[in-house]
């Protein structure tokens, strides 16, 4: 990137330089809290063989702080395998997104996904699960560059310890790895609905989403355009259509299945003119990647249908040096610029932030990350 669109894109974001990133609260300043509790939405009674149970519910803790400064809250959503303790702190015991946010003036809500830990799973409803191992979880979190399998895996410094089993730190971070449910397009389901019952609740908000839950931040978004005042999406689940595996050098990528048949989610969102089904978009893929160690996007044909809905909310993509989205997460970006939806795509590296994997909100720099986030917050949304 040249300097001088470096320069702009570190304007945008209301950074005055890489090197005068905003630095961190210190976790010995006083918080005072003016409320916090915890409720459940959406949820309804489903008889079970062994009489009523309740599912589609989600768990929502809240704080808001004395001196609130912002009228809109943040809705913070983890992604898969996860919970809301993504965050509410990280596993070296450092302050989380959601007390940074709060301290600097934020109502915070932080939810479990329906389905998982706190809101509960039910197998003979939500049917089977899937799990998280230990080496899975360090080659794709915490030790990407042990395992190589994505040209971006080397960059990756930020993770605050060895990231492999038996260092104290990665214990702490795979103890809370839980199961969750095997069918996506069913899970997807439930996060709109509940989102769209949180925010009927409380009203309009920022939606910060994390991976998995990124359709679910467009599906919202797409469901209840007047609540959503911003998506801020931390590598959101994509590529658009079929799912990328990264499965090392040489090829380094290859296509697998086709995961979200809609473009961006797995349920339907609102196209102009309308997509009676998911083949109306016409998926094609790109003949020649972006750049080196980028994947092919698959995209639709020109023209593309407009998302109608999104095209009213702001929204900022955000991608770090060393995660496994590196590869594909422009494709994402470019999916939403066709369809009519502006936003901000930002990489960690160009506003130099540098080292960073998927779970950037538990590594080392994690509050540098999100004064970047509120900067965007600040100066975007009305």
């Amino acid at each position: 990137m040249n300097k001088t669109l470096r320069l702009a894109l570190l304007l945008l974001l209301g950074l005055p330089c890489a090197a005068q990133s905003a630095q961190p609260v210190p976790k010995s300043a006083p918080l005072t809290i003016a409320n916090q509790g915890y409720f459940f939405v959406a949820g309804q009674y489903t008889a079970a063989k062994d009489g009523q149970i309740m599912t589609g519910q989600m768990y929502v803790q809240y704080q808001v702080p004395q001196h609130r400064k912002h009228r809109y809250p943040v809705v913070m959503w983890h992604g898969g395998g996860q919970t809301g303790t993504n965050f509410l702190g990280t596993p070296d015991g450092r302050m989380g997104w959601a007390d940074y946010f709060v301290r600097q003036g934020y109502a915070v809500y932080v939810v479990d996904q329906p389905g998982r830990a706190r809101s509960g799973y039910f197998t003979d409803t939500y049917g089977p699960t899937r799990r998280p191992n230990a080496t899975a979880m360090s080659e794709r979190f915490t030790a990407p560059e042990l395992a190589k399998r994505y040209p971006q895996a080397t960059l990756h410094t930020q993770w605050p310890g060895k990231g492999v089993a038996g260092d104290p730190t990665f214990d702490q971070f795979f103890a809370s790895q839980v199961e969750d449910m095997s069918n996506l397009t069913a899970l997807e389901e439930l996060n709109r609905n509940a989102g769209a019952a949180l925010l009927d609740k409380i009203g309009p908000a920022i939606l910060l989403t994390h991976s998995q839950s990124g359709p679910f931040g467009w599906e919202i978004a797409d469901a209840r355009p007047n609540l959503v005042k911003a998506v801020v999406a931390i590598e959101p689940n994509g590529p658009p259509f079929h799912e990328n595996s990264v499965i090392g050098a040489p090829e380094w990528f290859k296509d697998a299945a086709l995961g979200r048949a809609w473009g961006i989610t797995r349920l339907p969102l609102a196209y102009d003119p309308p997509a009676a089904d998911p083949k109306d978009l016409r998926m094609a893929r790109q003949a020649n990647a972006d750049g080196p160690d980028l994947v092919r996007c698959w995209l639709p044909e020109a023209p593309a249908r407009q998302l109608v809905d999104l095209k009213r909310v702001p929204m900022l993509i955000v991608v770090s040096e060393a995660s496994y989205h590196a590869p594909y997460d422009h494709c994402t970006s470019k999916y939403l610029t066709d369809a009519g939806v502006e936003h901000t795509f930002t990489r960690l590296p160009d506003v130099g932030i540098h080292g960073n994997g998927h779970m950037m909100m538990l590594e080392k720099n994690n509050l540098e990350i999100a004064a970047l986030l509120r900067r965007w917050i600040e100066k975007t949304v009305r």
